[in-house]
């Protein structure tokens, strides 16, 4: 399959003179993500903890697509930070219309084993991180103005995923976070929505997970036979933020080519 659509599905210039802040953007799918805005006419901050990385990307992004995109260090599970995160948006552009919640923390570990501090650690950074981050954005611009927040949740939770005790119960969160977010700032104009994704291909995640052979037999349990594309998340990520979705709100997105209705709830790769 190829890595990316072939032809563009938005109109290049859709987004112009809006402004984007995506946590996590500087890699995986949320720099896809960053990097499609970019391309539809946004400029972009993306934030992570991580300096090096995030100036590296901002850099390939705004060379890529012609269009500005900074790098601004924020730990999501600090108020403060964020909040800088967002004073350093509005003084480089002066608004922020589109919020990305795709910070996120998640690793193998059995529920019996997994230490307190490795749980709340993940819940801190997927759910806390993602009210922290709502919070900042609805105070410092879009309480005001109105605009859009994608949360980027997971399936984890729908059936009950081995290992993923942690990130499932903080995606869980993340889903009902958008639909109560999404009913509380829906007069002032904000609309909350959520996309969670399956098996994405060329992710870290699932480079860990199903690496060589391991792929192909997770992707004949999926109905489209095949592990999804950045792009395609991406894209769905579009449409919600698009005139396209204003009737739009409280709702969680699946673009998992139907992997949670068939796939084993027990691990596939072993």
């Amino acid at each position: 399959m190829p890595e990316t659509r072939p032809h563009a599905v938005f109109r290049p210039d859709f987004l112009d003179g809006r402004v984007a802040l995506v946590t996590g953007g500087g890699t995986g799918i949320c720099r896809g993500i960053t990097e499609a805005l970019l391309r539809h006419g946004c400029r972009a901050v993306i934030t992570s903890r991580k300096a090096d990385v995030l100036a590296r990307a901002a850099a390939e992004m705004t060379e890529a697509t012609g269009r500005t995109c900074l790098g601004v260090p924020a730990d999501v599970r600090k108020p403060d930070e964020v909040e800088a995160a967002f004073d350093r948006t509005l003084e480089a552009f002066g608004r922020v219309d589109i919020v990305i919640n795709g910070a996120a923390g998640n690793f193998l570990a059995p529920a019996a084993t997994l230490s307190y501090n490795a749980f709340r650690t993940v819940m801190e950074i997927d759910a806390l991180g993602t009210f922290n981050v709502s919070k900042a954005a609805f105070t410092k611009y879009l309480g005001a103005h109105g605009g859009n927040i994608v949360n980027i949740s997971a399936t984890l939770h729908y059936k009950g995923t081995p290992l993923q005790t942690h990130p499932g119960s903080a995606k869980a969160a993340v889903d009902a976070m958008t639909r109560h977010l999404a009913v509380e700032w829906g007069a002032a104009g904000i609309r909350v929505n959520a996309i969670a994704p399956g098996p994405i291909d060329e992710t870290e995640g699932m480079k860990r997970l199903a690496p060589g052979d391991v792929k192909q037999k997770v992707e004949r349990q999926i109905p489209l036979g095949r592990f999804g594309r950045i792009d395609e998340i991406a894209d769905a990520t579009l449409f919600l933020v698009s005139d396209a979705a204003t009737y739009i709100t409280g709702t969680v997105l699946v673009v998992d080519g139907g992997a949670w209705m068939t796939m084993s709830s027990l691990v596939p790769w072993e």
